[in-house]
């Protein structure tokens, strides 16, 4: 009965994944944009953007099977590669845009989709679909967040970058002291970060593969992993930025990433210095003014707030921490060098990362509130935590002024708040691993066919 309502569970979860992908592909569509489905169906015969998270995607299917039929699979994706490019070869196309690598990949895992639906019964196909759906999960949510980006840029003419600068006064503009660092750092430096900064989800990826190296054998996946996490952020995330629009402070006090041009090896850099308030990231601090709403183009995505590449490395490290010393290490490092990236490279004030602190801890509380039967102590963190999430969005729209005047007050009073949050996180998720917990049964298994 348990395993009838958990199928029945992951059945409306991909029906509301699917109407979420198509309220975005029409709404994309609107604009004369390719949807997240459109993208992902033309990366089946196209070069896809990231063929790395494609494999990524592929490995996390595989975890579903043994490790023989998971080397048939990659072997076969690498096989399906090497013929693509070498029909290319042939044919004289060249690769201009997007990797050459990555379309292998996702006809393997279709392909285990169609293979659990025609030659697998009972738990057999429903493990293999959730191992399929998750790999399509990750490619997906990454169109998806592409979408949204452009659907920001395009639906909101003015951004509120004022406001956000001038509350970042109290934590004395962190943007601007780790830009001169990371200008000082040189070409090393910039790309290395760029290169933690483009990969999170690839080192989601190897944190989420620890977590369910076992479902194989035990035939179902854990009570809370990773991926669920990352998806969940992908999801609301970018919803918050429909309301709250900000492009950051390389955007709106300086020329955009052509700022890093002479140094970025592999990074896109665009210009938006004729849409800034003025050229002076980071060398020369905003000054505290009245702020207001400014127009900005149709271009730059409104991504700051709040800064969900620090919600995703707060996960990672959250989730590495019951691994080996090497992935927790790992987990440490992705998290230290994505914070130093998101200020560095001027895509985020102090401000928004305090807010996706909260937000990631908010996130990680109701999921895992969720698997515990709704616990009364994870109700109230959870409560909790978006009031103060919810308080931070108010004191950056209505109180910038007040907290630029007064950054001895206000910066211990950010501090303190994302701290409370920190610590009722690690306060209740410590007394949920003393507490016994009921163990989820394995649904029966059906011989595989």
């Amino acid at each position: 009965m348990k395993g009838q309502s958990r199928a029945v569970l992951w059945v409306a979860a991909g029906v509301v994944t699917l109407a979420f992908l198509l309220m975005l592909e029409i709404a994309a569509r609107r604009y004369d944009l390719p949807g997240p489905l459109t993208c992902q169906l033309q990366e089946l015969i196209s070069a896809p953007k990231s063929g790395g998270l494609l494999y990524a995607g592929l490995a996390l299917t595989l975890v579903v099977l043994p490790w023989r039929q998971r080397l048939l699979a990659l072997g076969t994706a690498i096989g399906i590669d090497v013929t693509i490019a070498l029909v290319r070869w042939v044919a004289g196309i060249k690769v201009t845009e997007g990797h050459p690598f990555g379309i292998g990949a996702l006809w393997v895992i279709l392909g285990c989709a169609v293979f659990a639906l025609t030659r697998r019964t009972g738990a057999d196909r429903v493990l293999l679909l959730k191992g399929a759906g998750l790999g399509l999960l990750l490619g997906a949510g990454r169109k998806a967040g592409d979408t949204w980006l452009l659907l920001t840029s395009k639906t909101r003419p003015t951004v509120l970058d004022q406001y956000v600068a001038t509350a970042d006064h109290a934590l004395g503009d962190p943007s601007w002291v780790v830009g001169r660092i990371v200008e000082a750092t040189g070409k090393f430096g910039f790309n290395l970060l760029d290169f933690v900064y483009g990969n999170l989800a690839v080192a989601a990826v190897l944190v989420a593969l620890y977590q369910l190296r076992n479902v194989a054998a035990d035939r179902r996946f854990p009570r809370h992993h990773l991926v669920r996490t990352f998806l969940v952020i992908g999801l609301l995330g970018p919803g918050i930025y429909m309301i709250y629009p900000v492009v950051g402070p390389i955007f709106a006090y300086g020329n955009g990433t052509e700022h890093w041009a002479d140094v970025a090896i592999w990074a896109e850099t665009h210009s938006t210095g004729q849409w800034a308030v003025a050229q002076i990231w980071p060398d020369t601090v905003a000054p505290i003014t009245t702020p207001h709403s400014i127009p900005f183009d149709d271009i730059t995505p409104r991504n700051c707030m709040p800064s969900l590449h620090t919600a995703w490395a707060v996960a990672i490290f959250i989730h590495s921490r019951k691994g080996p010393r090497a992935l927790r290490w790992a987990g440490t490092f992705w998290l230290v060098a994505t914070l130093a990236a998101t200020l560095g490279f001027g895509y985020h004030y102090g401000v928004d990362l305090v807010a996706g602190v909260v937000f990631v801890l908010t996130i990680e509380a109701a999921l895992r509130t969720y698997d515990r039967g709704w616990d009364r102590s994870g109700l109230q963190l959870v409560a909790y935590s978006a009031t103060v999430f919810a308080g931070l969005l108010l004191a950056y729209r209505f109180l910038p002024v007040e907290m630029a005047g007064q950054p001895w007050l206000y910066g211990p009073l950010l501090l303190l708040a994302m701290a409370s949050v920190i610590f009722g996180y690690v306060r209740t998720t410590g007394q949920w691993e003393t507490a016994p917990v009921p163990v989820e049964q394995p649904e029966r298994q059906s011989e595989p066919v």
